[in-house]
This record gives structure tokens, C-alpha cells and sequence, in this order.
């Protein structure tokens, strides 16, 4: 599965996109964040036959390079070199499943793989827990413009991104002031933890850390 003809065809839906935004500004500890389940994948596209002598048109949404290289990523690589697993974020029951280790992150399913050549590529984690401390994703309270984020794939190949932007986002303007979800644009890496203030009347965090960075070329 490492050369698809193709970008994916299974991306989340607007009103799906809307509801895992509102879900993750409610992030933190060690919860998973309540979200819409995100609609079918739509099907692939079919042939059209064309008259004879005549080549037939071509896909709506077909990669124009056939060898164009995505993969699921399964480890991030921050600045400095530090590193931690990437897990499949899939929806259950209405709820992503964020993992529970606050040291593993999660790779939402319903967004751009790695080298896909538009879409977001959003991997989201816990910053801390109440009970195993700070999470992996607290460093990118840290981070700057202009550092390099490398996401890594079970076969050996890798993509390089660079940080162009680091925003900190009240929760209830996530889903409208911020493209973080967009799954129809160029290709970028977003990175999403919880930051601003801690209210624990209010459940958590009541801002999200979105960091975003811009592929330095094609997956290898």
C-alpha cells in the first residue's frame, strides 16, 4: 500500500469535520473527544467510456503522478528528535478514539495520509493527564516557525514538513476560525494538542495548540 493511483477517497464530510473540531477544543487528560461519526467513504470512481479513437477522461480526483508515494504514518519525529507512535485515530460509538496513552498520539482516519497531494494530515494527542503527567504533545508549546516535523510510515518511507505557523485557538472558534480540518486544500501537516487556560469547571482546556507545517516535498 505504499503506491496509490490516487489520493483517498474516504475523507470526513463538512458537518463531520465541524464536529471533530468542536470535539478535540474539548481535549486534555486522558478522554476520548466526542465527535460525529464521519460519513461513508465515497466510492471510487468509474470508467466512462469515450468513442472510439478517443482517450477516456480522466478520474475526478486522480493523482496526476501514478507514483505518487502516501502512507499511513504510524511515528512523528519533533525537532530534537524526539519521537512517538502514531496510532490509527478512528470513530466509535460517536467518539474519536484519541489514544488513552497521553505518550502515543492519534492520526485522525478521516483526514490526508502522509504525501496525499491535498488535505490536511491532522494528528492530535492529549497535552497531559491527571494521572501519567505531562503528554507527548505538550512539546509543542515549544516549538517555533521554521522547525521540522517528520512524519514516518511502517515501510521505511518518511516526509519532512516545515512549521509555518503555531496559533493558539479558543475552543469555540476551532471549527470556524481555522482551515485545520480541510480536507479539499493544498497538503499540510496540523498538529493539534490542548492549550490556554485550564477551567476545570468547564471540563479542560479551553483553547487548542494548532500547529502547522507544509510538506519540503513528495513522501519517500
Amino acid at each position: 500500500m505504499s503506491h496509490r493511483p490516487g489520493p483517498t477517497t474516504r475523507r470526513a464530510g463538512p458537518v463531520a469535520v465541524l464536529a471533530l473540531a468542536l470535539a478535540l477544543a474539548a481535549c486534555g487528560g486522558a478522554d476520548p473527544a466526542v465527535v460525529a461519526q464521519p460519513p461513508a467513504p465515497a466510492p471510487a470512481p468509474t470508467s466512462t467510456a469515450a468513442p472510439d479513437g478517443e482517450a477516456p477522461p480522466a478520474a475526478v480526483g486522480r493523482s496526476a503522478a501514478s507514483n505518487r508515494i502516501t502512507f499511513v504514518p504510524d511515528r512523528v519525529v519533533l525537532p530534537g528528535g524526539a519521537a512517538a507512535p502514531v496510532q490509527p485515530a478512528a470513530t466509535r460509538d460517536g467518539e474519536l478514539q484519541v489514544p488513552e496513552d497521553v505518550q502515543h498520539v492519534g492520526w485522525w482516519d478521516g483526514s490526508a495520509e502522509a504525501g496525499d497531494p491535498f488535505g490536511n494530515t491532522v494528528v492530535a494527542g492529549h497535552v497531559d493527564s491527571a494521572t501519567d503527567g505531562l503528554g507527548f504533545f505538550s512539546r509543542l508549546l515549544s516549538l517555533t516557525k521554521g522547525e521540522t516535523v517528520t512524519l514516518r510510515g511502517p515501510d521505511g518511507h518518511h516526509l519532512a514538513y516545515t512549521i509555518t505557523s503555531i496559533r493558539t485557538i479558543k475552543k469555540d472558534a476551532l471549527a470556524t476560525g481555522s482551515a485545520a480540518f480541510d480536507q479539499t486544500g493544498d497538503p499540510h501537516l496540523v498538529l493539534i494538542t490542548c492549550g490556554g487556560d485550564y477551567r476545570r469547571g468547564d471540563g479542560g482546556y479551553d483553547s487548542n495548540v494548532v500547529v502547522t507545517a507544509t510538506p519540503k516535498g513528495l513522501a519517500r
